[in-house]
């Protein structure tokens, strides 16, 4: 035998042996994927038994909201209670639910708590179903790839609901995409959802891409080219789960043009995707009467936020400072420009973060120029808005902006980021003519500052008027008209 034929049988003997170890890793597998197919054929059909016995007894329809946090204050608790007594209004033979992670809490206080915050009253009651393992979406439990973390932890907070209560009709209303598909595919259920924000973006790689340190990309992180690789491609594959679980959802209302863009990107839902802008308490400002300035003795920069990172009060004080700077230099007389700070304060982080702007304030001989006015009422809310001469916005990016809206309601002349739901969105011209400004920087939010001060005070007003004007488009009532015009279809579906 020559040495070639010697070396081909050995090289077949190899195949034979590789082959043979092969195919019982290959039978364990088939094993393996049809005990998986036929578990997941079971909790399916399991869960199925349960809709029906459900609709046996009540003979209804029912839909439910995913919102773990609904007795919280914020603008996404104002969304789905306005939706609820919209889909209440228009179907009044559906039930509805809540699943919420709120334990210790009544139903009857919840409701109550959406009357005072929100003077929103429910034509009928619902069902709450109240989770026991919110802890699983909450971040500090994962201090470390904390999107992966949250949205795996929300997988399970979804099975947990669709185990204590399976709809005909599921709606994600806090931005648990993940959520959808356990409904769908699981659960058997059709499933929509209402994006306040999402949960990765492409600007979001960008910012790890060009290692550019922000409240979201730490410093060492930034600094180091290994790390942010690694992170990128992080990054790059959640994007990829994220937009197939977001593609599950039959119906996809999402809050401002800048959200729009970037689920459609990640999604890729074009014909199911439609802009229903929030429903912004804008009536309480407009009820105010506007009437045109006094000579005013000192003008007020009014900025409105929780005080967290990416609010950027930062750059608020340091263009604040560089106002002033231009000021000193003009002739004497003029009138005195103070800077106040409203927001809240959720947790020791956020004292904390407001000590260090105290601090940068003394270090820049601000002390007496900017005020901080920490978790205030309703109504001095109200108040610091309407005598206010300016309302600052500076956050990058802000999916929508509800403050904006509110701050032009007021009367007051907006100075927002020129980036995100303010630039496509609100801050937009109205009626032929501008309806407030728009800086991206330290110096275009000085520049901006100082233009606005310079103005006659009927040059002010003008503006004013068509910023209240231009933003009846975000009441209560043109909200509950997108959101049912977008879930009407698949409401139909259920009814019949």
């Amino acid at each position: 035998m020559s040495a070639h034929d010697h070396l081909s049988l050995c090289f077949c003997d190899l195949i034979r042996l590789m082959w043979c170890l092969m195919l019982p890793c290959l039978y364990l597998s088939l094993v393996i994927m049809a005990i998986l197919f036929l578990l997941l054929v079971g909790v399916r059909s399991w869960l199925q038994m349960r809709r029906k016995k459900r609709r046996a007894q009540d003979s209804r329809p029912a839909v439910a909201f995913f919102h773990p946090y609904c007795n919280a204050g914020g603008g996404g608790e104002r969304v789905l209670w306005c939706a609820l007594r919209a889909l209440q209004n228009r179907y009044p033979d559906v039930s509805f639910v809540v699943y919420t992670g709120d334990q210790g809490v009544a139903a009857e206080e919840i409701l109550d708590g959406a009357r005072r915050r929100f003077n929103i009253r429910l034509p009928r009651a619902i069902q709450f179903v109240f989770l026991k393992h919110r802890l699983l979406v909450e971040a500090k439990l994962y201090p470390h790839f904390t999107l992966l973390g949250q949205s795996l932890g929300s997988i399970f907070l979804g099975w947990e609901a669709l185990t204590e209560f399976v709809p005909d009709l599921y709606i994600d209303s806090m931005g648990y995409a993940f959520t959808l598909p356990v409904f769908r595919y699981l659960g058997g259920c059709h499933v929509a959802s209402y994006v306040h924000y999402p949960t990765i973006s492409t600007d979001m790689l960008s910012v790890v891409r060009e290692r550019n340190p922000r409240f979201n990309n730490a410093d060492y992180i930034s600094s180091n080219p290994i790390l942010s690789a690694i992170k990128v491609i992080y990054y790059c594959m959640f994007a990829l789960l994220y937009g197939l679980a977001g593609s599950c959802s039959d119906v996809i209302m999402v809050n401002s043009t800048w959200t729009f863009g970037h689920i459609l990107a990640l999604w890729r839902s074009p014909n199911r995707t439609s802009v229903v802008y929030p429903p912004c308490d804008v009536q309480a400002f407009l009820d105010a009467p506007m009437e045109e300035e006094d000579e005013k003795v000192c003008h007020s920069v009014v900025s409105v936020g929780q005080f967290r990172p990416e609010k950027d009060h930062h750059l608020q004080i340091k263009a604040f400072k560089k106002l002033l700077d231009r000021k000193e230099a003009e002739p004497a007389g003029r009138a005195i420009v103070k800077l106040v700070l409203i927001g809240g304060c959720r947790n020791q982080e956020d004292e904390e973060r407001v000590l260090m702007l105290r601090g940068l304030c003394q270090e820049l001989g601000l002390g007496d120029k900017v005020e901080f006015k920490l978790n205030i009422p309703f109504e001095e809310l109200k108040k610091n808005l309407i005598e206010a001469t300016i309302g600052l916005h500076t956050m990058w990016n802000e999916h929508f902006g509800i403050g904006v809206v509110e701050c032009m309601a007021a009367g007051t002349i907006i100075l927002a980021h020129k980036s995100g739901g303010p630039k496509l969105d609100i801050v937009v011209p109205y009626d032929g003519g501008s309806t407030g400004f728009l800086a991206d920087d330290e110096n275009s939010y000085a520049d901006a500052m100082e233009q606005i001060l310079s103005m006659s005070a009927a040059a002010r007003l003008e503006v004013r008027r068509r910023a209240r004007l231009s933003v009846s488009r975000f009441s209560d009532q043109e909200f509950e008209g997108s959101f049912l015009a977008a879930l009407d279809p698949l409401m139909g579906t259920l009814v019949l």
